[in-house]
């Protein structure tokens, strides 16, 4: 038996189309099969359709009563700071107290050009979110510029998750966040994480891992997953992907509570997004 949480990644808008979906009825699924947490994106010019984070959230916070909602990962440096607050400030509200902020820098050169923002200064501006965030929700005034900045409602601040697998986000994570939240590592890079967690910081911080996977026959092999991944990031990624049986997945996510990890995000690569959903919540049965 295993206290592992799970989540998962709410459709795209392609998935959604295919699917017959919008974000309320998924969120709404995804809540009725007892997921732990359902989670959005945050992206800018990507050439893809995608929704603006903020307005995703509170949609889906809207059409669920239990179900935390999750920034996968929301990037604050992109915006002018006192916004991003608001953005956040605003999803806090409206969930009643239900978001789970993953914060990042990441995003190619290309979308930070398009939002005016030096790249070169994300992890700099990405430092700062960190520190000044967390007076700005309490409604706190903050000196901004050369201007003091007090924002109403003020809200309980939501959990932090540092995102990504690098040293320099687990240190961040160490120094700032509630929790480390990588995506698409293996269990035993979960367990390097944890172990360079505790040396950092004496916290008891979650760790959250971000994956993907196809359950069920007839979809994507492991393989195949893995290499569109791999693809698209820019690595090897073979061991990533969680396929195969309920069974079989359940094996995987204990593998990863063994590691060190309190929370798992699944992202689906492939199937009927629903159909996804329901094997991955016998998979967590099972795993129970």
């Amino acid at each position: 038996m295993t206290t592992l949480k799970v989540g998962v990644v709410l459709p795209s808008l392609a998935a959604q189309l295919r699917d017959g979906l919008d974000l309320r009825i998924a969120a709404q699924h995804a809540e009725a099969a007892g997921f732990d947490s359902i989670w959005h994106g945050d992206h800018l010019a990507t050439g893809q359709s995608s929704l603006d984070l903020a307005v995703g959230l509170a949609t889906v916070a809207a059409a669920t009563e239990r179900v935390s909602v999750g920034a996968s990962v929301f990037v604050p440096a992109i915006r002018p700071l006192v916004w991003a607050a608001k953005q956040v400030a605003s999803v806090q509200h409206v969930s009643g107290g239900r978001l789970i902020l993953g914060i990042g820098s990441g995003g190619g050169p290309a979308q930070w050009a398009a939002a005016e923002v030096s790249y070169a200064e994300r992890g700099a501006r990405t430092d700062r979110a960190l520190d000044l965030l967390p007076a700005l929700l309490a409604g706190d005034p903050v000196t901004v510029g050369d201007q003091e900045v007090v924002l109403a409602p003020a809200v309980t601040r939501p959990p932090f998750w540092v995102g990504n697998s690098a040293p320099i986000a687990i240190r961040r994570a160490a120094r700032a966040g509630d929790g480390w939240f990588p995506s698409l590592i293996t269990a035993n890079a979960v367990a390097v994480g944890a172990a360079r967690l505790a040396e950092l910081t004496e916290a008891a911080l979650e760790i959250a891992v971000g994956t993907a996977g196809a359950l069920g026959a007839g979809l994507l092999s492991r393989k195949e997953i893995a290499a569109r991944l791999g693809a698209s990031h820019g690595t090897q990624l073979n061991d990533v992907p969680i396929t195969g049986t309920p069974d079989e997945a359940a094996a995987r996510m204990i593998e990863f509570h063994d590691a060190g990890a309190t929370h798992l995000v699944m992202g689906f690569a492939d199937g009927d997004w629903r159909s996804q959903c329901d094997l991955l919540a016998e998979a967590v049965r099972l795993m129970r």
